[in-house]
């Protein structure tokens, strides 16, 4: 599969998951949704942007694509980003940030392969 439509369809499910079941998605993620009653508010939010991201890439041809799965990396960057800081202040754990961190490289990764391969 290319890794373009694999990380497409990956945020699809990812997104449905998190906007059926936010405090299951919220276990998953290794956060405290007990002690923080916005948690489910804040991940349906993260997974609109999910679901809408990998429709639009999916749906989306040529120079469209390519730019969108730019965006996807800038995306994922910046989550990266959110997961490092928050292991960094304290607001959750060495190992639920690496947890929140590495997925988001990973799919940084998956972009870069896919925008920059051939076919």
């Amino acid at each position: 599969m290319n890794p373009v439509t694999g990380l497409a369809l990956g945020r699809i499910v990812i997104g449905v998951g998190a906007l059926a079941a936010p405090d299951l998605a919220s276990k998953v993620f290794r956060l405290d949704g007990e002690n923080n009653k916005q948690l489910p508010y804040m991940t349906r939010m993260f997974a609109s942007r999910e679901i809408v991201l990998g429709a639009v890439t999916l749906a989306s041809k040529g120079k469209a694509r390519r730019q969108l799965v730019a965006v996807g990396i800038a995306v994922d960057g910046a989550d990266a980003f959110a997961g490092y800081d928050a292991m960094r202040s304290g607001a959750v754990t060495n190992q639920t940030g690496i947890g929140l961190v590495a997925p988001a490289v990973g799919a940084m990764i998956a972009g870069a392969i896919g925008l920059f391969s051939r076919g």
